[in-house]
């Protein structure tokens, strides 16, 4: 879909996974903003709008739109809905790369995806959706599953058979046995209860972080996934400051593992932000490791 040194739209921060697969491809990655309601439509209408003449639009957008990695932020049907719009307008495609979308637990209706909002555009065919079973069936299953328009999908099968040839046939025998013993209630079903088992998760996070780190660090909370990602305050004056020496060394010195923000910032720049997974921790892991970040927080602002 893309050429040598044409620009891709990605959210920022983005899943780090996608950059080294953009920069292999050399592209040019072209930020667009996020906030607590998701991907910043105002935003890319503004890169947009604002893009040199002599210069060939994006072709696709990259978008995590539920429970992002890394923010866990989940986009808003009105921004949804102006994305799609744009995608018509200066005509790209959405890869709506969506493994957290049974993982909502919300308290609000679950908005629709890129690709079922479609349905109300004029013409479809501007979303490739990408699901995962290895969020909600196990983790190291590895088995995705697209919709899209055809042409791509076709595409995309030549380059898979090409590339690995096929997922393994044990998991994909085991996948289909399971899926069609179950049908879409029972599905629907364990995906609700996989999600209620990550609110669980989340909460217990969350309290942990209110104990220890309330002043010393702000976030939103997520409605899906599995990621917390919130801003440290390191400085001596409570003011932000740089992540990643404070992440990568002292808090992994005190056993605690975390990212750093930069790594989700396709120019690598400095930020206050920190990732971490709430997914497989103990409650009583969960809230000695937030303890240890308190210390950790304590002692950069006591250094300023």
């Amino acid at each position: 879909m893309v050429n040598p040194g044409e620009s891709v739209l990605v959210e920022s921060p983005v899943y780090a996974g996608v950059i080294p697969m953009f920069s292999a491809l050399h592209c040019d990655l072209v930020e667009v903003d996020t906030d607590a309601k998701g991907i910043s439509s105002e935003s890319l209408r503004r890169v947009l709008e604002n893009w040199p003449a002599s210069k060939p639009k994006p072709k696709v957008l990259y978008t995590v739109p539920y429970g992002c990695n890394p923010t866990g932020m989940t986009a808003a049907l009105e921004r949804r809905r102006e994305v799609l719009s744009l995608a018509r307008e200066h005509d790209f495609i959405i890869l709506e790369d969506d493994p957290y979308y049974y993982l909502y637990y919300g308290d609000a209706p679950r908005v629709p995806s890129y690709f079922n909002l479609e349905l109300e555009q004029p013409e479809v065919g501007r979303v490739l959706r990408f699901d995962s079973l290895s969020k909600i069936l196990s983790s190291g299953i590895r088995i995705g599953f697209l919709c899209g328009p055809e042409p791509l999908l076709q595409a995309i099968d030549m380059h898979t058979a090409v590339a690995s040839l096929q997922t393994p046939s044990l998991t994909q025998t085991i996948s289909y046995a399971l899926l069609n013993a179950w049908g879409y209630d029972a599905f629907k079903q364990h995906t609700e209860a996989v999600s209620q088992f990550y609110r669980g998760k989340r909460d217990v996070f969350e309290a942990a972080m209110k104990k220890y780190l309330g002043g010393l660090a702000e976030w939103s909370t997520p409605e899906a996934g599995m990621f917390f990602w919130f801003k440290l305050r390191l400085g001596a004056d409570g003011e932000e400051g740089d992540s990643a020496s404070i992440i990568r060394e002292k808090a992994v010195e005190k056993g605690v593992l975390a990212l750093p923000g930069t790594a989700f910032l396709p120019n690598g720049q400095k930020t206050a932000y920190v990732r971490a997974s709430f997914s497989l921790l103990s409650p009583e892991d969960v809230d000695e490791a937030i303890k240890r970040l308190r210390e950790v927080v304590l002692d950069a602002q006591k250094a300023q």
